[in-house]
């Protein structure tokens, strides 16, 4: 059985079903899921699936980055953000980012809780990133063990985005791979 140009089983690993003109999978809520988005602690073991996203191991996201229209990659790994009153607010990363090629970091968009200003360059960017296309596939990561991009992907389907993917083992399970990481900055806050 095959959804667009990816065959289920590496797509919906986790997932009952899916809904191919949506780009939705169904994933069922486990207990050791909470029942919203994770709203601390957000480093440690994660579940398999995401709820209203298709989780995607490595070699299923090689797949979709074949296809014509290939995904925008959203790296979510948080780092800290100045702010001072009077000043445009700042991302101070403490070390080298390596990520996914072509990725693009939008760090801090992984919270259970965002803050306006967060909210509005998530949704800013998502726009920009998907040219106003709301079908437009995009994943989101982070690092293994990550909850940030659990959380990334309900949210951004709660945005009416339809084709929304987790990479659940992120840069990690991409560099175990064997595959490359490059060196990312975080898009400015504007």
């Amino acid at each position: 059985m095959k959804w667009g140009n990816l065959l289920l089983p590496f797509c919906c690993l986790c997932l009952s079903a899916c809904q191919p003109d949506l780009g939705l999978a169904d994933c069922e809520r486990t207990p050791d899921m909470p029942t919203g988005l994770k709203m601390a602690h957000y480093r440690g073991a994660t579940p398999a699936c995401v709820p209203n996203g298709i989780t995607l191991k490595v070699t299923a996201l090689q797949t979709l980055l074949q296809r014509p229209e290939a995904p925008v990659l959203i790296d979510v790994w948080a780092i800290l953000l100045r702010q001072e009153a009077g000043f445009p607010s700042v991302w101070l990363p403490n070390e080298v980012h390596e990520s996914l090629p072509n990725a693009v970091w939008l760090p801090n968009v992984g919270y259970g809780e965002l803050t306006p200003e967060i909210e509005t360059y998530l949704q800013t960017n998502l726009q920009r990133l998907s040219s106003g296309d709301k079908h437009k596939p995009l994943v989101f990561f982070c690092v293994a063990d990550c909850w940030m991009s659990w959380n990334t992907v309900q949210r951004v389907r709660s945005y009416g985005y339809t084709q929304v993917y987790w990479f659940k083992d992120g840069t990690d399970g991409w560099s175990e791979a064997g595959l490359p990481l490059v060196t990312v900055s975080p898009v400015d806050m504007d």
